[in-house]
């Protein structure tokens, strides 16, 4: 079973090209076993989280012509010193919450509905004001040719086999979405499987799961439009690519695990949210998830429940099927906390087979094996009803455990958890070999171990940098293993475990064309937050830049649900360093799972704001150690990190001189409202709950918003110059977050005082058929970029360089 990174499990996304080991599914195997990664399918699709990863964030809006007139009329930039003339917004004052006594305003409550012609005309009044800042940014054009030119090159996934055949994603360079192809064998030719190009004219209906029926004869894929998470599953014969008459709806948060015999697959999905729905607009609370089974060849009406807990409808399953095929394993999420409760069913001990459930209207007879919330558990082998775990389960750094599950009282560790090192994957391969990933400081080693007893048989060489994928069942004889860094675009490795000492050969390298890597220099400091402890940060550039705090400079960071941000290629950020002379970090900031649980928890629920103050220490040692100065700083983040972004500038608005914010979430009182934010509560608590309430107002991003100037800042201090990034199918962070502050931003900095100091501006970036952030086409991926990018160079002073 291949190891795969978050992106890659959650949803199909472009090549390996960002700032994490997030690539394209190229290696996903097809047959997902949901428990049995590193990190699950369910806990990391859920987070709010614009993936860390992509070297392109979100993407660009339509274009839009402006009169000379309209474009003067909204002023220029902050370099100028010249106000943007800022469209109105209403404010209804008379939204006020009631929050255990405590009285909160909400003005703009009216742009919660998407549907309504005032939300729609204030985003194109929006959207036509970031379109005349951003066509004053003089860098734009030569930022969109770079880019593009740069990441016109091949780039091919991991391949992975099933039944008698090969299969891999391959994307030419420029194509929208990446092709899945199919081989007799790793050197015979390679044959179209499943084009995601042809679906759509714009490249806007992308792959996100896929699953290859044991025998080679199927191939179920789910497609998402517009960057939506719904899905649709429809399903093909391998052999002659003609599609069944199998089509499932409203699929969501769910892998595809079929049975052995063929028949048929487990998915999960939602009741249908209602008629006509643009799906992905929508904000209503996702829930009752429940999983079914889909006998091939039957419409989904037949399909048979297999399970559901209307007692518990925030609850999220997962079911798949052992490599072994003899037995059902039942994941239940209650959030996005590394927890889940392990049922599992022995299909042998059907007597009509899993069929014979559609008549009897009962669901699977799941034995519980784990059932509470206390542990995280992840299927790795099984002999029989021997079963290997992952768990975190009094080990925050992860170790590997066996039981019987027929007698679930004696848990043996297979191997301990690391003093230091966090147990990133386990992949059973070659019989009774396992493939070990850890990481440490944030960087990936590779072991072969003995499934049996855990000893350690060979370290496998690798560079400095991230695995972004093992691609391997237990059957497999050898495994292959993508790689990436900072200046390594990709590299898959062949290894073949049937000799003494494993071989490990380049089996494809990534090449981009007029990149050298010797011209540039990745450095790991370490630097002190507010209460001492130690935060990494990767720093890369230009070799033997003088430290003379004249650098623009590009710090990124994330900070949540456990997720770690480790070293990848990224095309537009290595722009920034060749073109620009940019500097470019990432803070490792707590939250994440760079450290294991601990880790996470340190930057969780009441601790929240450690993620903040590691931040803006980050920030201060840049300046201190002579990289660049407060005006030349930009930060960047994504969904939590665009949190994290917004929260920082309202904390200290002096420190920096851009922000990008994509996808945040921003109204921390009434995030779990909408879609499936329910389940991020778990990191961030809830407004209905009074401690967890106080937690929350003191920085959501929403209620901070203060006027630097009346506060000991100084009488001229401003905010940054500021671009909140949102897309109108974004269904995991609806983009009523982004919409909402950026009103507030505008009304409180701005409009509603006179000769305001705010003379940077403060725009929106909207964007139409887009999501969350996977599956967007690579036009609007390289086009998205120039755009944030250019404002920032604009926003620092910088100069293009050929």
């Amino acid at each position: 079973m291949a190891h795969l990174s978050s992106t890659q499990i959650s949803l199909a996304n472009h090549a390996g090209v960002g700032p994490s080991p997030h690539t394209h599914p190229a290696s996903k195997a097809s047959s997902m076993l949901l428990l049995h990664k590193s990190l699950p399918l369910l806990r990391r699709v859920l987070t709010p989280r614009r993936p860390p990863s992509k070297s392109f964030a979100l993407p660009s809006p339509r274009p839009r012509s402006l009169t000379r007139a309209a474009a003067a009329a909204m002023g220029s930039v902050a370099g100028d010193a010249v106000r943007l003339s800022y469209p109105s917004a209403r404010r209804d004052d008379s939204v006020v919450d009631t929050y255990h006594g405590a009285q909160i305003p909400d003005p703009y409550r009216w742009l919660e509905d998407p549907d309504s012609e005032e939300t729609k005309e204030f985003v194109e009044k929006q959207a036509d004001l970031a379109e005349s800042v951003l066509a004053g940014c003089g860098d734009r054009e030569g930022l969109r040719r770079e880019v593009t030119r740069l990441f016109d090159h091949p780039r091919h996934g991991a391949p992975f086999r099933r039944g008698d055949k090969y299969f891999h994603f391959l994307n030419s360079g420029l194509q929208a979405q990446s092709v899945l192809y199919v081989q007799d064998g790793l050197d015979a030719e390679a044959q179209v499987l499943l084009d995601p190009n042809t679906l759509s004219k714009d490249g806007t209906v992308a792959l996100s799961t896929y699953s290859i029926s044991e025998d080679g004869k199927y191939f179920a894929y789910g497609l998402s439009e517009s960057g939506s998470d719904w899905v649709t599953i429809r399903v093909m014969h391998i052999a002659d690519r003609q599609p069944t008459s199998d089509k499932l709806s409203w699929v969501k948060f769910s892998s595809i695990s079929w049975t052995h015999d063929g028949k048929g697959f487990f998915y999960g999905r939602y009741p249908a949210p209602g008629v006509g729905l643009d799906a992905g607009t929508e904000t209503n609370i996702n829930l009752n998830h429940q999983i079914y089974y889909h006998v091939m060849g039957s419409d989904q009406s037949e399909d048979i429940l297999c399970w559901k807990d209307p007692e518990n409808p925030k609850h999220i399953f997962g079911a798949s099927v052992t490599e072994d095929g003899k037995y059902i394993i039942l994941g239940t999420y209650d959030g996005c906390d590394p927890v889940n409760k392990l049922y599992y069913c022995e299909i042998s001990s059907l007597p009509e087979g899993i069929e014979g459930f559609k008549e009897t209207k009962q669901m699977l007879p799941f034995v519980k094996l784990i059932d509470n919330f206390d542990a995280q558990y992840q299927v790795v082998a099984n002999d029989g009803d021997e079963f290997t775990f992952v768990t975190n389960k009094n080990a925050p750094k992860n170790k590997l455990v066996r039981v019987n599950i027929k007698k679930p009282e004696v848990w043996t560790d297979v191997i301990s958890e690391h003093e230091r090192d966090v147990l990133e994957s386990v992949d059973a391969v070659n019989g009774n070999q396992l493939v070990v990933c850890y990481m440490s400081d944030v960087k990936h080693t590779l072991q072969i171990r003995d499934l049996i007893t855990g000893n350690l048989l060979h370290q496998l060489p690798l560079e400095i940098g991230s695995v972004s994928e093992v691609s391997c069942r237990r059957e497999d004889k050898e495994v292959f293993i993508g790689f990436t860094s900072f200046l390594s675009p990709g590299i898959t490795y062949r290894c073949n475990l049937t000799s003494t000492i494993p071989e490990m050969k380049v089996f494809r390298e990534i090449s981009v064309p007029g990149f050298d890597r010797t011209c540039f220099e990745v450095k790991q400091i370490f630097v002190p937050s507010k209460d001492g402890t130690k935060i990494p940060m990767f720093i890369m550039s230009k070799k033997d830049i003088e430290l003379d705090g004249s650098h623009p400079t590009l710090l990124y960071g994330y900070g949540g649900f456990n997720i770690s941000i480790t070293p990848s290629f990224s095309v537009s950020r290595l722009v920034l360093c060749k073109n620009m002379g940019s500097i470019v970090c990432i803070a490792n900031i707590r939250g994440g799972g760079e450290y294991g649980e601990e880790w996470h928890k340190a930057g969780a629920l009441a601790k929240k704001q450690n993620c903040f103050d590691d931040f803006i220490a980050c920030a201060e040692q840049l300046i201190s150690a002579g990289y660049t100065s407060n005006k030349k700083i930009c930060i960047e983040g994504g969904s939590n990190g665009g949190l994290l972004v917004a929260a920082c500038i309202n904390q200290r608005p002096d420190l920096f001189g851009c922000a990008l914010a994509h996808v945040g979430v921003m109204d921390m009182l009434r995030f779990h409202k909408f879609t499936v934010g329910h389940a991020w509560t778990t990191d961030y608590g809830c407004s209905d709950k009074e401690d967890e309430f106080g937690w929350l107002i003191k920085y959501s991003p929403l209620h901070n918003v203060r006027r630097p100037w009346e506060q000991s800042f100084g009488d001229n201090s401003q905010y940054p110059a500021t671009m909140l990034l949102t897309a109108d199918h974004d269904d995991r962070v609806v983009p009523l977050h982004s919409l909402k502050l950026l009103a507030t931003l505008q009304y409180v900095l701005c409009t509603s005082t006179e000769d305001s100091p705010q003379t940077n501006p403060i725009i929106g970036r909207i964007d139409r058929k887009s999501g969350h952030g996977p599956g967007r086409p690579t036009k609007k991926l390289i086009d998205e970029a120039a755009d944030r990018y250019s404002f920032m160079a604009k926003m620092l002073g910088t100069t293009w360089t050929e």
